[in-house]
């Protein structure tokens, strides 16, 4: 018998590896980069929560959540605006630091550990905002519970390179899935698996851990509780085997946008049974010029398009002007594009322009980025 989801809270770290991309986090969290056209990172987290019935969700914040704020407005399109439950943004405080922010994800937990108690809540999930992923909850929470561990942690096994296991944490695996070992940080080539950052135990441990730990000046879950307490606690991993991408760089954010574009992908993405929410801009459709070309793209609702796009992906708003081309690209929300322009291999931050006539290129495996409001 499947388990009850609304007894089950769901917390998301926000700004957890915004460092690894910069040039998209300077001004907005990790959780807010927009991703696919249409979608922002925590969208991702939040509907697999709500498609799985979770319907008590806090996120932790900690600098730069102004477009967060902005993007989760009243939390109706996750049909999180409750008022038993729903959504809670948390404070960004923490413990025994200068200014007061949380170093890790214990000082987090424990900045809003009465909102934790307060949910009375017997199981909490715990996930990043760096995954372009869509997992059924529900089966994790019952796996978690018929396997009778203290922590499930979500995972993924296959060939990964040293650049993607630089910064993440890899698991050595015994008898029935548990977590014998857990190296972090290390750059390892070869088959690895790699924790992806997405946990289920039971909250009344969580408290525990987080208090006892805290008090002691530590405050990495990572490596306090998975590396260090390895051989007490009885740490499962949980394999997924579905689409996912991981945000550690520019270029990877490139590579998972990219990904879409490839159909299957998408379909196992966003499915019919679990699909992905967002807020909705109530855009017009997107318009097309008569002598206009479009193959193999992602053109969001708002778009004008006069010129040439191939293997790009256009967010809300775009526009690009007669005799235009724009190949392999990422244009976020209100990009306008002038006449006889060329951009290849480029990302485009919201709200850029391109003046007429101007050439912007880049190798496909270093792609070019514009930031934020700049005019070119």
């Amino acid at each position: 018998m499947s388990y009850n989801m609304t007894n089950v809270l769901g917390i998301l770290f926000a700004n957890t590896h915004e460092g690894s991309v910069p040039e998209l986090a300077s001004k907005r969290t990790m959780a807010s980069i927009p991703f696919g056209g249409r979608f922002r990172m925590v969208d991702f987290p939040l509907s697999g929560m709500s498609n799985s019935g979770m319907s008590k969700i806090g996120i932790i914040t900690r600098a730069n959540y102004q477009s967060l704020l902005d993007h989760i407005g009243s939390a109706r399109p996750w049909d999180l605006s409750r008022t038993d439950g729903g959504l809670t943004l948390l404070a960004p405080f923490g413990r025994n630091t200068d200014t007061g922010l949380f170093r890790g994800k214990l000082e987090a937990l424990y900045s809003c550990i009465s909102f934790i108690r307060h949910t009375d809540c017997e199981y909490t999930v715990l996930t990043d905002c760096d995954l372009v992923i869509n997992p059924d909850f529900h089966h994790l929470v019952d796996a978690h519970i018929e396997s009778g561990a203290d922590i499930t942690a979500v995972c993924h096994t296959d060939e990964y390179t040293e650049e993607e296991t630089k910064d993440a944490s890899c698991f050595k695996l015994g008898e029935n899935g548990r977590v014998e070992a857990v190296a972090i940080n290390r750059a390892m080539a070869g088959r690895r698996t790699m924790d992806l950052n997405i946990y289920v135990m039971k909250t009344s441990l969580l408290i525990s851990l987080v208090e006892d730990l805290v008090s002691l000046g530590k405050y990495s879950f990572s490596r306090d509780v998975l590396q260090e307490k390895a051989g007490e606690l009885d740490i499962r991993a949980y394999e997924f085997d579905g689409f996912y991408r991981r945000i550690c760089d520019l270029d990877s954010y490139y590579k998972a946008n990219m990904a879409l574009l490839d159909h299957e992908n998408l379909a196992k993405l966003v499915k019919s049974e679990r699909p992905v929410y967002t807020k909705d801009r109530a855009d017009a459709p997107a318009r097309y010029g008569f002598n206009c070309s479009v193959k193999n793209s992602l053109i969001a609702n708002g778009c004008i398009i006069e010129g040439v796009v191939e293997n790009s992906i256009l967010f809300r708003g775009v526009k690009v002007g007669k005799g235009t081309i724009v190949k392999n690209a990422i244009l976020m929300q209100d990009t306008v594009v002038g006449k006889d322009c060329c951009l290849l291999n480029v990302i485009t931050d919201k709200n850029v322009t391109v003046n007429d006539g101007q050439t912007v290129t880049s190798a496909e495996s270093c792609p070019l980025y514009i930031s934020k409001g700049r005019t070119l």
